[in-house]
């Protein structure tokens, strides 16, 4: 018997971004090419501006195309779709809805009995620690939980590729590991496509399988670093490809925007 093909699947093709600002065009995306293969994990990173939330957006469906083509799983990228996973820096949680209904009424959108509904939204609770508190409203949760519960409305619909645009930009050091840590052993599970968009280049080692490097804006491409440390991996795990590779990464950031070096 034939194996399915695995999913999650993404291939851009000289995709490219512009729009009127002023009166004049902007080349918010360079036209750009790359591959994401099912259940890989791949970090982008580049100077603020260069065109990586674009990128993601486009990948997303949000931001519709000048030039190029972006397809999952050979399926042409005309808008959002279930099978596509956005989590972004803002939780963008509604207040007035608990944990669980916050990640239950991201599951209305599927024909899905309300029983059923409310089995998977506890189940994708329990997958990032916060079955206990599925009664709590955002309010009443920290950054790091609220983050943790975006997380659990993203993953509850089982999307095929997960996009994630610096999700924890905003959250303290010791939240940050954390978030880190759970994502890890969340992917090691899972095996979804991911794509994550970071400033920080330690997060892009620790994470990933391979580092896109960007250029300043218009943003192309200008490195590709495969990570060869082993996984399971820790946020602790500094070894010498680590080390060799972060010091790459700093010279092409520092070279593309010297005046402000990245964070790290």
């Amino acid at each position: 018997m034939t194996e399915p093909a695995a999913k999650g699947h993404v291939a851009v093709r000289d995709a490219a971004v512009r729009f009127q600002h002023k009166g004049r065009a902007v080349q918010a995306l360079s036209p750009i090419s790359m591959d994401l293969a099912p259940a890989s994990f791949t970090a982008v990173i580049g100077p603020s501006g260069c065109g990586k939330s674009t990128l993601l957006n486009a990948i997303a469906g949000f931001t519709p195309l000048t030039g190029g083509s972006i397809a999952v799983d050979g399926t042409a990228v005309a808008g959002p779709s279930p099978r596509v996973g956005v989590m972004f820096q803002q939780y963008a949680l509604f207040p007035w809805f608990t944990a669980i209904g916050n990640v239950e009424f991201a599951l209305k959108r599927f024909d899905m009995p309300k029983a059923e509904r409310r089995e998977v939204a506890m189940q994708a609770l329990a997958e990032v620690g916060l079955a206990q508190k599925s009664g709590n409203y955002p309010g009443q949760l920290s950054g790091g939980m609220r983050q943790r519960v975006a997380l659990a409305r993203t993953l509850a619909a089982r999307p095929d590729v997960l996009l994630m645009d610096e999700p924890f930009g905003a959250l303290d050091a010791q939240t940050r590991i954390a978030m880190q840590e759970l994502l890890l052993g969340i992917w090691e599970s899972r095996r979804t496509t991911v794509l994550f968009i970071t400033h920080d280049i330690e997060e892009a080692l620790v994470l990933s399988d391979r580092v896109l490097v960007m250029s300043a804006a218009p943003g192309r491409f200008v490195d590709e670093i495969t990570i060869h440390s082993q996984r399971p991996r820790s946020v602790e795990q500094i070894d010498d490809d680590f080390i060799a590779n972060r010091a790459r990464m700093l010279r092409l950031l520092r070279h593309d925007n010297p005046g402000s070096p990245p964070s790290h």
